[in-house]
Formats: structure tokens, sequence, C-alpha cells
């Protein structure tokens, strides 16, 4: 034999020894982690095909209160509504209470519908555009079965320059001011409502009438 063919050997051999004794100490270490790859692995993606799974029947669910609703069935369309609500899917169960406050609403039950809008707003994993919706309805129902306080409450962030849908805020406000017979402070809110440029045109259509209202009955009026 070669001393290169010897030397060769000798390496193998040790090599071998080498891979035995980190096998031996570090063996089960390794299969371990492997396992445990694996495991994540599968519980991610189990856990992916679970959540669409909920995220589809929760759909399907939603649609089917809807259906419900407007085939006049509106019981049964609340009680759908009412096990969504308990839904993981921020957005599904925004939904459901957003619908759910809609047809209490449409029922009547308007102390109940203004409990599921401010259920919507103070979630905290709920769009915030939602959640804005959620207390301009609440309180445009308070308008007519709260106070003035009651919907400053749930709008008046909303009617501050560059909040989301100020105008309506300030519709609402000056709704309830002229409600609750404050005719210069529902005054106000129009006559601001009315010099400004980015109030929407079907807002503006009322705003004109809300001002000859308020004339009418002895308010102020928009000086010529």
């Amino acid at each position: 034999m070669s001393d290169d063919s010897f030397i060769r050997e000798v390496d193998e051999e040790l090599r071998s020894d080498k891979m035995q004794d980190f096998w031996k100490r570090y063996g089960k270490i390794l299969i371990g982690g492997a396992i445990a790859v694996v495991l994540v692995t599968a519980g991610s993606r189990y856990y992916e095909y679970y959540t669409n799974q909920k995220a589809a029947e929760a759909g399907d669910a939603f649609i089917s209160a809807v259906q419900l609703a407007e085939q006049g069935k509106h019981d049964e369309a609340l009680t759908t509504l009412v096990e969504l609500e308990s839904n993981d899917s921020p957005a599904y169960k925004a939904m459901a209470l957003m619908r759910g406050a809609s047809e209490l609403a449409a029922k009547g039950d308007v102390d109940e519908a203004i409990k599921k809008y401010d259920a919507v707003a103070a979630n905290a994993d709920a769009d915030d555009t939602i959640k804005a919706i959620a207390n301009l309805r609440a309180g445009l129902l308070l308008v007519d079965s709260g106070t003035v306080a009651q919907v400053e409450a749930r709008v008046g962030p909303l009617s501050a320059p560059g909040a989301p849908f100020r105008a309506s805020a300030r519709e609402a406000i000056g709704l309830a001011h002229f409600k609750a017979g404050d005719l210069e402070n529902a005054f106000k809110q129009y006559e601001s409502l009315s010099k400004d440029v980015e109030t929407p045109r079907a807002l503006g259509q009322r705003v004109r009438i809300m001002l000859d209202l308020i004339a009418s009955r002895g308010g102020p009026q928009i000086k010529p």
C-alpha cells in the first residue's frame, strides 16, 4: 500500500469516528429540530386552512342574513347576525353588528341598535372607517331619542377639520340643536356648512331647507 493510500484511509477513519461522535452528541437534537420544523409548518398550514374555512363560513352566514332581511324575515336575520357577532374575524364581527343595528333600528328598537353601534366604535380591532360610520349612525339615531350631549359624544370628533364624514357629523349636531329648540346653535352649524366648499351637493340642499326652517321659526338668518 502506498503512503498516499494509507493516509487517505486514516483520514476516512478519523472522519468516520468524528461523525459517529458528533451524531451521538447531537443526533437527537437534530432530529428533534427537524420534527419541530415539520410540526410548525403543518400547524401553520392547518391554521391558514382553518382561518380561510371559518372566513368562508362567516361570509356565507352574513349573505344568508342579508337575504333573510330582504325577504322580510327580520327575526331570523337577527338570530344569524347575533351568532356572527362572536366570530373571530374583526371584519365580520363589525359587519354583523352594523347590520344587526340597522335591523333593530328599522324595528324601532333604537336603544339596542345604539348599543351595537357603540360596540363597533369601541372595538379596537375594527377598521377606523367602520368605527366612524358606527358613531355617525348612533349619533343620528340619538337626534330623535337622545340629548345634544349624547349626539356630540358620538359625532363630535368626526366634525373636526379633516375628519371623515365631517359634513354629516356637523349636520347631525345641527339637527340635535334644532330638535332641542336651540335655533342659535343649529343656525351656526348650518351656516358653516353652507359656506364650506367641501359640503356635498345633496347635503347642501338640505342645509338650505334647514336654514329657511330656522328662519321661519324666528331663528337667525343669513345676512344678504
